[in-house]
């Protein structure tokens, strides 16, 4: 058995109490002088360079506007998430250290990797701070690899060959995740798609996206298991 299995962070993972949120915020304070309708904003399942797409293209700027601000934002963004990550609880959701040890246990062709939306070092500090251990996933496709989360995918397929010369395919390709966004990002590949409910979609509504699993939460170790590698 060979999986390549990638895990979404905030609201999959871990819940960050808001840090991200309020730290971009600040950035594009700083950067671009407003937020847009950042109040309003669903930021679930999207990438960092796309919440900040959206949100300024709608106070009227041009993607050419934005794009040559994002060092200046992302460097900012970063600092304000260090501030915010050491004073929020950054908590585990339900049996996610124990799923990662099941899939650290699969062996060598089994890869616990990340696909999410974060700038990678954002994502580096959320997991650090829940205290999962950045350096266990081997792999990782980020938000500052593309701004579509579709192209992610195969940005970490791409890293996994590199790294093991394995080529995952198909329904070796695991993405677990919490929103609508996680489920379709691989659909293209055929991956094999694990929905959880711990983020801010309710189970019906990821039902309807049709994953090829579903789950309340993660705590069924031994059922997400076999989801992973049945």
């Amino acid at each position: 058995m060979r999986r390549l299995v990638l895990f979404d962070i905030d609201g999959t993972l871990l819940s960050a109490g808001g840090a991200g949120a309020r730290a971009l915020r600040d950035a594009l304070l700083e950067v671009f002088g407003e937020t847009g309708p950042i109040g309003a904003y669903s930021m679930g399942g999207r990438t960092d360079p796309q919440i900040v797409r959206e949100l300024m293209t709608a106070t009227g700027r041009t993607v050419d506007e934005i794009e040559p601000r994002y060092e200046e934002l992302w460097a900012l963004y970063l600092r304000n998430l260090r501030g915010e990550v050491a004073r929020t609880e950054i908590r585990t959701l339900p049996g996610v250290p124990a799923l990662l040890d099941r899939v650290e246990a699969g062996g060598d062709s089994t890869l616990l990797a990340l696909l999410t939306g974060n700038v990678q070092e954002g994502a580096r500090m959320k997991v650090e701070a829940a205290g999962l251990g950045f350096h266990r996933f081997r792999v990782g496709a980020y938000g500052s690899d593309h701004w579509e989360r579709k192209e992610l995918p195969a940005v970490a397929v791409r890293r996994a060959r590199a790294l093991t010369d394995l080529e995952f395919q198909g329904k070796e390709i695991v993405i677990i995740g919490d929103t609508p966004f996680d489920i379709a990002c691989g659909e293209h590949l055929g991956v094999r798609t694990i929905a959880v409910a711990t983020g801010g979609h309710p189970a019906e509504e990821l039902a309807a996206c049709g994953p090829d699993y579903l789950f309340e939460d993660l705590s069924d170790v031994d059922a997400v298991w076999r989801a992973i590698a049945d």
